[in-house]
């Protein structure tokens, strides 16, 4: 059964991202706004197949948290759910990317027309001033920032090293940064084919201000609330 429900999961997938992004590539005659609003019926669908192949739920705490203002938000990165999940139940946003994404046929188009901020990696130092050039113009816009400090996803229960880019882009912007811990990564785990059961449990953090503080003050602030939440929420909680 887990073979199957994961395989129709999979299939329900893989369709939706290729009508989806065959949508939005072509959407370019739209306002932001609007191509956002399209973009959010891939999440919207993919969270409620989840539910009903694979039995996978989530449970969100601290929306209350998200102020009104554009953020960056820098979340604990465990899974593919969250890249999935977050651009439905958080205000528009754009993420931090690496730039080779954008070149995947349809698929790199699509999320080309999410305005996201592409970096290229091999500029090493150079790319964090593009980071931020390019954050402070979204933030300007009035449109939240997603980061995954960790740069990449780390196995439930593991810890890794958190890059400050970040830190800094809401620093030089006079931004706050809104932390989000979760467990995802015991229900879908990296690069595992397989759906476990059961609820992810995502907290919202309370706003951490970046005035007044070094880039490693803020960064210590952001990992300890998120590694202490992550520890906090756990692991499994099976149906």
């Amino acid at each position: 059964m887990p073979v199957i429900r994961s395989a129709l999961f999979w299939a329900g997938f893989n369709i939706s991202t290729i009508i989806i992004t065959s949508i939005l590539s072509v959407s370019f005659i739209f306002p932001f706004r609007i191509r956002y609003t399209i973009s959010r019926g891939w999440p919207f669908f993919n969270l409620w197949w989840l539910k009903v192949t694979c039995g996978l739920k989530h449970e969100i705490t601290g929306m209350e948290n998200i102020p009104d203002e554009p953020v960056v938000i820098m979340s604990k990165h465990q899974s593919t759910w969250e890249t999935i999940s977050y651009q439905l139940f958080l205000p528009p946003m754009v993420w931090v990317l690496k730039r080779e994404l954008l070149w995947i046929p349809i698929f790199g188009w699509g999320v080309a027309m999410l305005n996201p901020i592409a970096i290229n990696r091999r500029l090493g130092k150079k790319s964090i001033n593009q980071l931020i050039d390019q954050g402070k113009k979204r933030l300007d816009a009035g449109i939240n920032i997603m980061v995954f400090p960790e740069g990449t996803r780390t196995a439930a229960g593991e810890k890794t090293h958190y890059r400050a880019g970040g830190a800094i882009m809401a620093a030089k912007a006079g931004r706050r940064i809104v932390p989000i811990a979760h467990n995802a990564g015991y229900f879908w785990p990296k690069k595992q084919f397989f759906k476990h059961p059961g609820t992810i449990k995502v907290v919202i953090g309370p706003p951490i201000e970046t005035a007044g503080k070094s880039v490693s003050e803020i960064m210590s602030e952001v990992e300890g609330w998120i590694e202490k939440t992550v520890e906090e929420i756990g692991g499994w909680n099976e149906l």
